[in-house]
C-alpha cells in the first residue's frame, strides 16, 4: 500500500468543515501536509480544524465571488505559495425545472463552479504556487447523469469537469496538474438527512442498487484525492475520476 508523504507541502482545501472536505483535510494532515482549511461557518470551521489537527483555517463565503481574489491573496501572503488545492465546497439543493430561476442557478454556479475557477485563476499566478502543484475539484457522477430536479446541480458539476480539461492543457506548461473526482452517493450528514426524509423512495433505492459495491465513505474519496495530489499521479491531468461504487457502469 502506498503511503503518501506530503511533508513540506501546503494544500488549500475548501468546504473543509464537514463531510468529504473534512475527511480530505484529515487525510492530508495525517500525511504531513500543512492544510489550510476554508469554509463559511467560523465556529464549525474552528472545531473541524481542531479535530483534524490543522492550525491554519480561514472563514470565507465563496458565494461572494468578487471578494475571493483578495482573500486568497491574503492567505498566500500569510502562509506562502501553494503545492495543492482541493475544491470540496459545494451545495446540492434540488428544484424542479419550473423553480430553476436565475437567482437559484447563480447561487449554485457561484459556489460549485465560479468560485473554483476564481481560486484557480489566483493561485496559478506567478509566485502563488510551487512547481508541481496539483489541483483537484470535487465533482459528482451527476455531471454525467440526468436526474429529475437536478438541472442546476448537474450543470454546475458538468461545468467543472469540462473546465478542468481546459485548465489542464493551459497550465501544463507551468507544471500544474488539474483533475476532478466524481463521487457517487457518499455517507455524509447530507446523506443521513436524505435517508431520514425519503430513504424509502423508489428513485433512491434504484440509485443505491446501481452502486453495487455499496455506499462510498468520505475516506474513500479522500484517498483518491490524496493520490491525485501526490507525485504518484505525476502523469494524470485533465481527468475526471469516478469513485462511485460502480454506479456509472450499471
Amino acid at each position: 500500500m502506498v503511503k503518501f508523504d506530503f511533508s513540506s507541502k501546503r494544500i488549500l482545501v475548501t468546504g473543509a468543515s464537514s463531510g468529504i472536505g473534512e475527511a480530505i483535510s484529515r487525510t492530508l494532515t495525517a500525511a504531513g501536509a500543512e492544510v489550510i482549511m476554508v469554509a463559511r461557518d467560523p465556529e464549525k470551521l474552528a472545531a473541524a480544524a481542531e479535530s483534524v489537527g490543522a492550525n491554519a483555517y480561514y472563514a470565507m463565503d465563496l458565494s461572494d465571488v468578487p471578494a475571493i481574489a483578495e482573500q486568497i491573496e491574503t492567505i498566500i501572503k500569510e502562509r506562502g505559495p501553494l503545492d495543492g488545492f482541493v475544491h470540496s465546497a459545494g451545495i446540492g439543493t434540488v428544484r424542479p425545472l419550473k423553480l430553476c430561476v436565475y437567482d437559484y442557478l447563480k447561487q449554485m454556479m457561484d459556489i460549485n463552479f465560479f468560485s473554483f475557477v476564481e481560486i484557480v485563476r489566483i493561485i496559478t499566478k506567478k509566485k502563488n504556487f510551487n512547481e508541481g502543484m496539483s489541483i483537484v475539484g470535487i465533482s459528482s457522477v451527476a455531471s454525467q447523469e440526468g436526474n429529475q430536479s437536478k438541472t442546476g446541480y448537474c450543470a454546475s458539476k458538468a461545468a467543472m469537469d469540462s473546465a478542468i480539461r481546459c485548465m489542464a492543457k493551459e497550465l501544463g506548461s507551468k507544471k500544474i496538474r488539474v483533475n476532478s473526482v466524481m463521487p457517487g452517493i457518499t455517507r455524509t450528514a447530507i446523506f443521513d438527512q436524505i435517508m431520514d426524509n425519503g430513504g424509502d423512495s423508489e428513485d433512491l433505492k434504484g440509485i443505491l442498487q446501481r452502486q453495487y459495491l455499496g455506499i462510498c465513505e468520505p475516506d474513500n474519496i479522500a484517498a483518491t484525492v490524496a493520490f491525485l495530489l501526490s507525485e504518484e499521479a505525476a502523469f494524470i491531468t485533465g481527468s475526471s475520476v469516478a469513485v462511485d461504487s460502480g454506479r456509472l457502469s450499471s
